[in-house]
């Protein structure tokens, strides 16, 4: 067991909070993309 605070454990939390983040943003954006392209085919008539 450690007594001091570490402060890696605290930038690898961070990093990984932000990797995970950014992976669920870029996967909710091209979902957003994929449907509006669905739409527009549809109103267009393909």
């Amino acid at each position: 067991m450690r007594e001091g605070l570490q402060q890696w454990d605290y930038v690898v939390a961070a990093l990984a909070i932000g990797l995970v983040g950014t992976l669920l943003l870029v996967g909710w954006t091209l979902a957003a993309m994929v449907r509006a392209e669905r739409r527009r085919d549809k109103v267009r008539g393909k």
